[in-house]
């Protein structure tokens, strides 16, 4: 499978990722970056992250057989919704948000029938933002969920799930509101926890600190505004998973309270089993 013409907007880590991975891969014959600032592209072209750039979406996007838009999740309808009066027949869009009702929910019965559009979230990043820190193998033996509409374009479908595929990840097909009622435990959840742990943590104690709570705060070094963003698109499967973690930690309350050993045992190994099935 090889595109013509991919452009990617928004050139940053995952994006720029795209883009190495699209020529590692020789997956096209050319790959444009759309962002708004000219410096990061002309970074991303010197990385051979992409081949050119604009900072003019219809320009990037007019010749693209594939647009990959790698925004902030509350942007990435907007700028589909922009993309479009500008793309030719059959052009496909496809995304790496991280929430994805919200986004259909945007562009319910507002997309023209010569495009398509089928979401995907590849389960891949890092806690380092920016094309200087993206990789072409950042999707290999990953997994990206694809969350097409009862309407989708078949064909479109199947070239997306095989693009991602080419990228490296392993494809699995939900419903968007599946895949944001689990993000919300699986990836919000605890960028959340590891957030709260490093708030509450006074920084002179900092060089007194081990490898668990680097393991545990590693994440909220994440970048403030894109996961404000996304607790914010994702807000009633976020609001529903901190909730139930209120409660375990509720749980150990109480059993600290009441000085309760083997219930502190319990507590831990239900815990354990959970992260033991994970494995390394």
């Amino acid at each position: 499978m090889r595109f013509e013409q991919v452009t990617i907007i928004g050139v940053g880590l995952i994006g720029g990722s795209v883009g190495l991975a699209v020529h590692a891969r020789k997956l096209a014959a050319r790959v444009v970056g759309v962002g708004r600032d000219s410096k990061t592209l002309a970074r991303a072209v010197e990385l051979g992250a992409i081949d050119s750039f604009t900072v003019e979406l219809s320009a990037g996007v007019k010749d693209a057989d594939l647009v990959v838009v790698c925004t902030p999740v509350d942007r990435i309808a907007e700028v589909i919704l922009a993309a479009m009066p500008h793309v030719r027949s059959g052009t496909i869009f496809t995304d790496a948000g991280s929430t994805k009702q919200n986004i259909l929910s945007s562009l319910a019965g507002r997309l023209p029938e010569h495009v398509a559009y089928v979401p995907a979230h590849p389960l891949a990043g890092a806690e380092k933002a920016g094309v200087e820190h993206a990789r072409a193998d950042l999707f290999e033996s990953r997994i990206t969920i694809t969350t097409p509409g009862p309407k989708a374009d078949p064909k479109a479908v199947g070239r997306v799930e095989a693009f991602w595929e080419s990228l490296g990840t392993r494809v699995v097909r939900m419903l968007p509101g599946d895949h944001d009622c689990i993000l919300a435990s699986t990836s919000h959840l605890p960028h959340a926890v590891a957030s709260g742990v490093a708030a509450v943590t006074p920084t002179d104690w900092l060089p007194l600190t081990a490898g668990g709570f680097r393991d545990v705060t590693r994440i909220a070094a994440g970048d403030p505004e894109l996961w404000a963003a996304i607790f914010l698109a994702n807000c009633d499967p976020v609001l529903a998973a901190l909730s139930a973690f209120t409660a375990r930690m509720a749980d150990l309350t109480r059993l600290l309270n009441a000085g309760d050993g083997p219930g502190i045992v319990r507590w831990l190994t239900e815990a354990k089993q959970v992260r033991d099935a994970l494995g390394s």
